[in-house]
Parts: C-alpha cells; sequence; structure tokens
C-alpha cells in the first residue's frame, strides 16, 4: 500500500513509491571483489523539506542466509523536479561521494540514474562510474546497479529484490483507521 504522508513536499509526489523501510536479499558479483549474495535494509524518508533521505546497508550472507559481516553503506539524498528529472547526491562507506541524475519514467515508477561526478578518497578503490535502475514491481522495490572501473567497463554488480517493511506503528495507524462500527461478516475497508 502507498500511502502519501500529509507533510510530504509536493515536489515529491512521484517519489511516494519509494517512502518506507525495506529489506531483502540479492547478490554481488564483480571482477576483483568476492561473489556473494546479500542482505540488505534501505530506508527511504521524509521531513517536509524537497527531498528524500535515502540509507543502505548490505551484508554478506552466508549458505543459509545467516549475517556475515557488513557489505557496503551508502547514505544520500534524492530529488525531482517538475519534468521528472532526478538527482540523487550520494556518499558511500568506502571513500566514495557520488552525484547522480536520471529520469523517473512517466508511465512507471521506474527510475534511471547515472553518475555525472564522482569524487574518490585516497582509501577508496577504483571507481570511475556507474548506473542503477529502480522499479516498483508489484509492492516490491527492485534495484541493479553497474559500474565500472579504469580497468573494467560498465557491467552490472550488484541487485536485489525488496519487501516493505510493515512496522508496530503502521499496524497501529491501520487499525486507528478501521470503521469503529465493524460489520457483521467483519470485513472492513481502510479509509
Amino acid at each position: 500500500m502507498i500511502e502519501i504522508p500529509s507533510d510530504l513536499h509536493k515536489d515529491l509526489l512521484p517519489l511516494t513509491f519509494l517512502l518506507g523501510q525495506w529489506a531483502g536479499a540479492g547478490v554481488h558479483d564483480f571482477p576483483g571483489s568476492e561473489k556473494c549474495n546479500f542482505g540488505q535494509e534501505v530506508s527511504f524518508t521524509q521531513d517536509g523539506r524537497d527531498f528524500l533521505e535515502y540509507t543502505s546497508h548490505t551484508w554478506v550472507l552466508d549458505n543459509d542466509g545467516n549475517k556475515v559481516r557488513p557489505l557496503e553503506s551508502e547514505h544520500g539524498f534524492w530529488r525531482i523536479d517538475a519534468d521528472r528529472k532526478v538527482e540523487v547526491t550520494m556518499v558511500r562507506d568506502d571513500g566514495v561521494v557520488e552525484i547522480w541524475y536520471g529520469e523517473l519514467a512517466a508511465k512507471q515508477p521506474q527510475i534511471d540514474l547515472v553518475t555525472d561526478a564522482v569524487a574518490r578518497t585516497g582509501a577508496s578503490q577504483p571507481y570511475t562510474g556507474g548506473k542503477r535502475l529502480y522499479g516498483y514491481v508489484k509492492s516490491d522495490l527492485m534495484w541493479v546497479g553497474e559500474k565500472q572501473t579504469p580497468d573494467v567497463e560498465l557491467r552490472p554488480y550488484m541487485s536485489a529484490h525488496l519487501k516493505k517493511v510493515v512496522t508496530p506503528d503502521d499496524v497501529a495507524r491501520w487499525a486507528r483507521a478501521l470503521p469503529e462500527d465493524m460489520p457483521d461478516d467483519g470485513i472492513a475497508f481502510f479509509k
């Protein structure tokens, strides 16, 4: 279910499908690094200003799906303009800062992004740019990331399938929205 917060900045309405907490798993595979399955938690939040705040944490999973160790973390801010152009500023734990530009598709909740600028610290691994595709499919959030380095051409390196996390606050809010006089058959519709 997509809910529109009452304090959502009007410019962010097209990005409402991203809001919330997401969790799931995916695959990481890039030359020179460990191929693995990973778990992921993502949050997109807003506070009434003209951006979404984004946080992602990933970790390596063992063959039984247990957390082994952290993989990557990133934090950023997403904006969209009236022409559906999306801009993202992002910082990653490996010492990379990126500016991404892209577009929200006209008739579907899909965002294509490409790096416009990359800044790296001395501690970071070689990296020259990337692409990402985010899609909202059957109430799930899916994404694929591509990256390139001086030695490796642009290629997919991570992808994940995420489910919306239902919190106790969500359940309480939905319960408050139930009608006071429940029908005899027990079937109620949310307002």
